[in-house]
């Protein structure tokens, strides 16, 4: 029993669950903005699992596929598998157990989520394989990180009827693919050593850069546009003027010649931004639904 305790814990660490604060503010936004207020209890609860299963089957997938690679890198060879503190048979009944877990909380929102599942849960495993074949890689996590809010959405009413959800995934999609292209700067001489694919390996760390730039211009003029379709108040603009600074912030630490920030960057802002657009978003929806 304690050996299964110790490699739960060593895998929640490998994975980094407290990550979780990346997605799972922008699928509980959703899921307000689709009730136009708080949905029922049970919803917000299992939507709240599902975030976690999916996003725990999708990293320790990640971690598993991508081992070999991470023994050779300097920068990530000390991770839990390469390193020996846990076995790649726990880490596969991990997975398989997390994926079980996203599928079952499916199952108990709706038909629709359910039916939907295997299409998110194929889309955040793939993902995995993405650079070994295309330099794009970052718009297909983004595209994974994309599925919660909408996800959410179909959780609360059954089907996608506003373009809201569509705005805020797109938002989803170009501020992950942005800050993803950010993080992987780090690993350009590396991933051109072994052969895998990035925008900074393809056009360089300068041009990459500039592309990221332009995916959170995008983020922002749909984060705009989720906030007029949806009526949002003085609240909501706080939370767009605070992430716009988030987001000029972010590129301003980051330089072509000086990455010594990126995790700074890649953890911490995006962290804050994903929930200050929650409290300040979801407190708009929650005060006009009491009106």
């Amino acid at each position: 029993m304690s050996s299964l305790i110790r490699s739960t814990r060593i895998t929640l660490e490998m994975i980094k669950i407290e990550h979780s604060l990346f997605a799972l503010p922008f699928a509980l936004l959703g899921a307000l903005l689709a009730a136009g207020g708080l949905p029922s209890l049970p919803v917000i609860f299992w939507i709240v699992v599902a975030m976690v299963g999916a996003r725990s089957s999708a990293m320790a997938f990640n971690r598993l596929v991508d081992r070999q690679y991470d023994g050779q890198n300097p920068r990530t060879k000390n991770r839990a598998i390469p390193a020996g503190l846990v076995s790649v048979g726990y880490v596969k009944v991990f997975v398989i157990v997390s994926a079980l877990v996203f599928i079952l909380a499916a199952a108990m929102l709706n038909r629709l989520a359910l039916y939907l599942s295997p299409v998110a849960l194929a889309s955040i495993l793939l993902y995995s394989y993405a650079k070994r074949y295309t330099a794009y890689t970052h718009l297909l996590i983004g595209w994974c990180l994309a599925i919660a809010p909408a996800g959410a959405w179909i959780a609360v009413r059954g089907r996608l009827d506003s373009p809201i959800p569509w705005f805020l995934s797109l938002a989803v999609l170009t501020w992950t693919a942005g800050f993803d292209i950010i993080y992987s700067c780090q690993d350009v001489a590396f991933d051109r050593q072994v052969g895998l694919r990035s925008l900074p390996v393809r056009y360089g760390i300068n041009r990459a850069l500039w592309i990221a730039r332009a995916l959170h211009v995008v983020t922002f003029v749909s984060l705009v546009a989720v906030a007029w379709l949806s009526g949002m108040k003085t609240l909501g603009v706080l939370g767009l003027m605070a992430t716009a600074a988030l987001l000029v912030r972010q590129h301003a630490i980051v330089k072509p010649h000086d990455l010594s920030r990126v995790d700074q960057a890649f953890f911490t802002t995006n962290a804050y931004i994903s929930v200050i657009l929650f409290l300040t978003m979801g407190a708009d929806i929650l005060w006009r639904s009491l009106q």
